[in-house]
């Protein structure tokens, strides 16, 4: 039916249009009121190749991506000024030409046939959300649109169209319908999907091709029946155009990297998009391992994983949990790769290094295995077994506790600290001092900062801050510790037996298990890049049998094989490395003793074993058996200095006539040896 109100708004634009009132109309056009032309936009995270990582909606929910024109396919653009606005790049913001034609067609046929409005008429809308049948609405849209077209250029103007469009439900612009239709950024689109693209936004809803997919199907070959008429499009590629499938659902937008692009906007809010190191097709591979890893394990165990180039301190990718959301059984809302926990035994790597690096020990230092106490923290091997006089190479091979301790002591364990401190290694330590317990694991550390240590490592003793903006200033190396030290101890990780059907040799790496099987860990390297694992549960219960070397390791092995096909080989030894077998090291490293050996008895000096010095004994008449190990006899047993007993060979005494208090009790050897415990006599 015909619609008179329709008319009169076509009449009163074609007045306007044709000039009536010039003078009035160019002060009605400068007073216009704008409204805001800043377009809220979805804040973007990419990878380093420009790949879209993940994106976050505007107010309401909505999707709005922006889009320049140049990065939107040209055959789009032709379409869509082809089929909505042919005379865009001509008109002052109203065409005249359109408004004639649309009136006398209206005229004619008793009813709007074709519209008048320009783009830049439909973009005045979109900036105010005003309607399109009113009178004064359409006015009020010819208004801004003179007036957008004083203040912008034709490209800012497209800009706001492509950026602004309605394409269904809640998405907005045409990036954001590329990406939801078709999976893809709109630099490349086939004729049939700019078409639809262009249909779209004239009726979004009742075109919505996951809804109403026959008429968006009608839609868009009413816009490519136009193209072809208009010479855009052949016949032939017409008919190819249409017989591409339309689609039937929605697209979900990109969502790799949830807790990195949830870093990067707490780290910069105001920022629109960020530009990470992180490799799209990588991140993704890795979160599907993440997924599969955790198949066979309890529904709130989680995983974490990170992937380096130690060489320019790039991220590569980040899991900071297998799933992703509040609520979920495995907490994937904590990134993981940030939380701090105990490392177990995979910091032992950079004490066997301080000790290379400080001349203490070598590869092949012959070290002792056996039971030792410093004051009341007796250390044990996990197995509680003792293997006796080895190489510091197999103790570390081997991971074994008490070497490491007995080599921590002599280095501090203050100094230890220093050295991942002066790495860019972030600890938290239970207490005020550092204990020897930190080289088994008893501080915290992050998985990102175990990356940077074993990068550290991989990269001949020198660091530098893993990077994860591509904007990042680059920082210089720093050393921590001496190439020939940091190699060494490569070499041995390398010489590691790798899970069942992992190649050997192919990484230099370390599992650790912490504390009550609450970490499970694998940290390793090949020649360019380093990675890390860590298996257990958000809220630090223990995973019974849970183990570095079980569950963590082959999932280390098997990111790299996603990284990679083929390791990158371990660079030789540096000039300075000295590479000998035990026999013939310098006398001083042959056996590890500390520097302050020649003080020290020697290891098989007489050792009063009981009582343990300190003790409080409750005797009767003043007698006590005291018992010795080790020691030459025959032997002389004295109480408070007075001898009570000479020419033993038993390594077993009663002593007499002890009063309450203190007493000193000793022993000395053949070889005049001596040993001595202070007791208190109740």
């Amino acid at each position: 039916m015909f619609r008179f109100d329709r008319l009169l708004l076509l009449l009163a634009l074609a007045l306007f249009a044709a000039g009536l009132g010039r003078d009035k109309l160019d002060h009605w056009i400068t007073a216009t009121d704008l409204p805001p032309l800043l377009t809220p936009l979805s804040t973007e995270v990419r990878d380093r190749n420009g790949t879209l990582l993940r994106v976050y909606t505007v107010e309401n929910g909505r999707w709005r991506l922006g889009a320049t024109p140049d990065a939107v396919d040209q055959g789009y653009i032709d379409l869509l000024i082809a089929y909505e606005d042919k005379r865009f790049y001509t008109h002052s913001g109203v065409d005249p030409r359109a408004i004639l034609r649309a009136t006398a067609q209206a005229l004619w046929n008793g009813e709007i046939v074709s519209g008048a409005s320009t783009l830049t008429m439909q973009v005045a809308r979109l900036l105010e959300d005003s309607g399109t049948g009113q009178l004064s609405g359409k006015l009020r849209q010819a208004r801004v649109a003179l007036a957008l077209e004083r203040r912008l250029t034709k490209a800012q103007i497209l800009q706001l169209y492509l950026e602004r469009a309605p394409f269904g439900g809640n998405i907005e612009g045409v990036r954001a319908a590329s990406y939801a239709w078709f999976g893809k950024d709109p630099r490349r689109l086939t004729p049939a999907e700019a078409a639809l693209l262009v249909a779209l936004p004239q009726s979004p809803e009742s075109r919505r091709p996951d809804r109403h997919h026959f008429q968006a199907a009608e839609a868009r070959a009413r816009v490519l029946a136009r193209a072809e008429r208009d010479g855009l499009l052949t016949p032939s590629a017409v008919q190819a155009a249409l017989t591409e499938p339309v689609p039937h659902a929605r697209r979900a937008f990109p969502s790799l990297a949830p807790h990195m692009a949830d870093r990067a906007i707490s780290d910069d809010p105001a920022r629109l998009r960020h530009d990470l190191t992180l490799d799209a097709p990588l991140q993704a591979a890795l979160e599907r391992l993440a997924t599969h890893s955790l198949r066979d394990l309890p529904a709130d165990v989680s995983i974490a994983m990170m992937i380096a180039d130690h060489h320019t301190g790039d991220i590569l990718a980040s899991v900071g949990s297998a799933t992703y959301g509040i609520g979920d059984a495995r907490s994937g809302f904590v990134d993981m790769t940030q939380a701090m926990r105990s490392p177990g035994s995979t910091l032992k790597p950079f004490i066997y290094a301080m000790g290379f690096d400080r001349g203490l020990a070598h590869p092949q230092t012959l070290i002792h295995d056996r039971p030792v106490a410093f004051g009341t923290y007796a250390p044990q091997n996990f197995d509680g077994a003792f293997r006796g006089e080895l190489t510091v190479a197999d103790a570390l091979r081997q991971s074994l506790n008490i070497p490491v301790v007995l080599l921590l002591d002599e280095i501090g364990p203050a100094h230890l600290l220093d050295t991942l401190r002066r790495a860019g290694v972030p600890t938290e330590l239970p207490g005020d001092q550092p204990g020897l317990a930190v080289g088994l694991g008893g501080l915290g550390v992050t998985l990102e900062g175990l990356t940077i240590a074993y990068a550290m490592l991989a990269n001949g003793g020198q660091t530098r801050p893993l990077n994860w903006r591509q904007d990042a200033s680059n920082h210089t190396q720093a050393n921590v510790l001496n190439r020939a030290a940091a190699w060494h101890v490569a070499d041995i990780l390398a010489g590691l037996a790798p899970p069942p059907g992992a190649p050997k040799r192919r990484l230099a790496y370390k599992t650790g298990t912490s504390y009550g099987h609450r970490d499970a860990w694998a940290v390793g390297f090949d020649g360019r890049h380093v990675a890390a694992v860590w298996i257990g549960r958000p809220d630090g219960t223990p995973v019974p049998g849970a183990f570095g070397g079980d569950l963590a390791a082959p999932v280390l092995f098997e990111a790299f094989q996603r990284l990679k096909p083929k390791a990158d080989a371990l660079p030789p030894p540096p000039p300075e490395a000295l590479l000998l077998p035990t026999a013939r090291l310098p006398q001083p490293l042959r056996r590890f003793a500390g520097r302050d050996a020649v003080f020290q008895p020697s290891e098989d000096a007489p050792k009063l074993i009981f009582p343990p010095a300190g003790a409080r004994l409750p005797i009767q008449d003043g007698r006590l058996t005291v018992k010795l190990r080790d020691g030459k006899p025959p032997f002389t047993w004295l109480a408070n200095g007075t001898p009570q007993k000479t020419g033993t060979r038993r390594r077993e005494a009663e002593l007499t006539g002890l009063a309450r208090g203190y007493s000193k009790l000793s022993v000395i050897d053949a070889m005049g040896r001596s040993s001595s415990v202070t007791v208190w006599i109740d």
